[in-house]
């Protein structure tokens, strides 16, 4: 299983402020809370060019600030959705769920 939150990155890009790591991650939950629907809805709606777009915006938000675990299930999505195959970015779903519940964790860590 993937690192969760890569705290050591976490720190290097808020240059170790405390206050800021908790500010940036609350934000990346709630963003990627944001995508998670607009990928449901992307899915529901057949358009798999759409999906890979925002699997690869969530990816890059993730990736950026040490959201490993993350930044891995959008990669796989985005692949998938490239590839056309939207019932595997589909199955994928429930992952991307609890990734983002153990992240939400992680920010009460913080």
């Amino acid at each position: 299983m993937s690192v969760v939150l890569d705290t050591e990155q976490l720190q290097d890009v808020t240059l170790g402020d405390p206050e800021l790591m908790r500010e940036i991650v609350s934000e990346l939950v709630s963003d990627t809370a944001a995508q998670l629907e607009t990928l449901q809805q992307t899915l529901a709606g057949g358009d798999p060019q759409r999906c890979a777009r925002v699997a690869h915006t969530a990816k890059g938000a993730c990736a950026n600030v040490g959201a490993r675990a993350l930044a891995e299930l959008f990669f796989t999505v985005e692949r998938k959705a490239a590839q056309g195959d939207l019932d595997a970015c589909g199955a994928s779903m429930p992952r991307l769920s609890e990734e983002l519940a153990r992240l939400r964790e992680c920010l009460q860590s913080l």
